[in-house]
């Protein structure tokens, strides 16, 4: 019987693939680099998306010749990717010219047409076109179309195409930024008539875990998956992590703190945010996932030697709250939990040394995660048990603890969670598991529990309301 997934993860500079067993465990695993994206002066930021198939081939081929006999019981896979990042192709899949990446922001033309067009059907989805958006970067593609142009491509629907011999559809996930109405459950058309998009260079959208089709003879003999080896529809690199921690049911929710902090959960109903911080991208089992991704995050702490992290968490540790309130945003801008492009860091008092100023930093952060709960939950969102936690940041005891302070809740630290896992899941829903929920509850690491610190709670509170006020006088919130 068939009972092993694979999870593809394409990020910006490498592929991971891992095949699980139903409990979760690794049984095989490989990567391989990508070129960096090429980014130049206004706005452009460009990759070689012809590496991306040959990336993923192989690292498919070293997890089955790893397995051997084995690979034959690979009963589907799943691809994730990043948000928002599109390619022009051939009838072949082939890449006509480089990829957009997510971060190309030269379409602002494109942007500002596609938000004035579409403007009602936005606010009731709750995304508004950006010149960051896959959208506007789809108007820019339409309008210099090379010869032999087919399909505009996410990363992967190119590389379902690859393993399955012919186009697929694209899931609502990739497609929500660009220009998909989860709501409807359409295309914006109207919005790629204004832009002059062919309707054809546009993919059917499916949810995500729908079958796209299986692997035919020539992939399966490139990559060494089983001839007729479901391909399943993923989600982006967020959405895939958000499932890796196991947030898959109403009220579970999930913060990754990397460089910056970006938090996910799951609501029954979707979420409207009025200002326009808070967007939802479709559950697989027709809930919602509402959420957003701060400027600030584990940026706070990049001018500390890393050496160095360590002894200041234990010495923050041992002072407990600090004495002042420290909102330590590097550069300028905020976009959630409330969107202030003049935004920038400040500190109320001064700090009595070294470690009272890192541990303020820790705090502020703390601070924007509990803000941003605090307004999910009056957007009809409340988080419901321990809010799980994965990325960099989460690798500090010290801080998770600080954070369970902050939110007067437990905070549960999941280990080896990641897109690839998070595309494993996808993958197992439908086939070695019955659906998302029972495959997280199979496949997802326990992970390990931090408590609030009781005698830290009522002065962390203090130092959060005047966070707060200070936010209301600049006038942010």
């Amino acid at each position: 019987m068939s009972e092993l997934v694979a999870g593809v993860d394409v990020a910006t500079a490498n592929v991971r693939v891992q095949v699980h067993d139903p409990s979760g465990a690794v049984v095989a695993a490989a990567s391989r680099q990508l070129p960096q994206p090429v980014r130049s002066s206004g706005g452009r930021s460009e990759q070689d998306a012809g590496s991306w198939w040959p990336a993923v081939r192989d690292s498919l081929a070293e997890c089955t010749r790893a397995l051997g006999g084995r690979a034959a019981d690979i009963a589907a896979v799943a691809i994730s990717a990043t948000s928002g990042t599109v390619v022009v192709v051939d009838r072949d899949a082939d890449p006509l010219a480089p990829a957009l990446m997510y971060d190309d922001r030269r379409a602002e033309e494109a942007a500002r047409a596609a938000a004035e067009v579409g403007a009602q059907r936005w606010r009731r989805t709750g995304i508004t076109p950006s010149a960051g958006s896959g959208l506007a970067r789809i108007g820019w593609l339409a309008g210099h179309l090379p010869d032999g142009a087919v399909r505009i491509c996410h990363t992967p629907d190119l590389l379902a195409w690859k393993l399955v011999g012919h186009p697929v559809a694209t899931d609502s996930s990739h497609a929500l930024k660009s220009g998909y109405d989860p709501v409807a459950g359409e295309w914006a058309t109207e919005v790629f008539d204004a832009l002059k998009v062919p309707a054809d260079l546009l993919p059917e959208v499916v949810r995500p875990t729908t079958v796209l089709g299986t692997v035919g003879a020539p992939a399966a003999e490139l990559t060494g998956l089983p001839v007729g080896c479901e391909v399943r529809a993923g989600m982006t690199d967020g959405c895939a992590g958000q499932l890796a921690c196991g947030a898959v049911d109403v009220g579970q929710f999930v913060t990754v703190l990397g460089t910056t902090l970006v938090l996910k959960g799951v609501s029954a109903e979707l979420v409207h945010d009025p200002a326009g911080a808070v967007y939802s991208h479709l559950h697989p089992d027709g809930m919602w996932l509402p959420g957003g991704a701060a400027n600030i995050g584990g940026s706070a702490l990049s001018d500390v030697d890393p050496a160095e992290l360590p002894q200041l968490d234990e010495a923050a540790t041992e002072r407990g709250p600090a004495s002042v309130v420290n909102y330590p945003l590097r550069g300028a801008g905020e976009r959630f939990p409330f969107l202030a492009p003049e935004a920038t860091s400040f500190v109320l008092g001064t700090p009595q040394d070294r470690v009272d100023e890192y541990r303020s930093r820790l705090e502020g952060v703390a601070f924007c995660e509990r803000l941003a709960l605090q307004r999910l939950a009056e957007l009809g969102a409340p988080v419901d048990g321990p809010v799980r936690t994965a990325g960099g940041g989460a690798r500090s005891v010290a801080w998770s603890r600080i954070r369970a302070s902050v939110l007067d809740r437990p905070v549960l630290r999941v280990h080896r969670a990641g897109t690839a896992l998070g595309a494993a899941l996808l993958a197992a829903s439908g086939s070695v598991h019955p659906d998302l929920s029972t495959a997280a509850a199979a496949m997802v690491p326990e992970g390990e529990l931090v408590e609030p610190v009781r005698a830290e709670v009522a002065a962390l509170d203090a130092s959060y309301q005047r966070f707060v006020g200070e936010l209301r006088n600049r006038g942010w919130i």
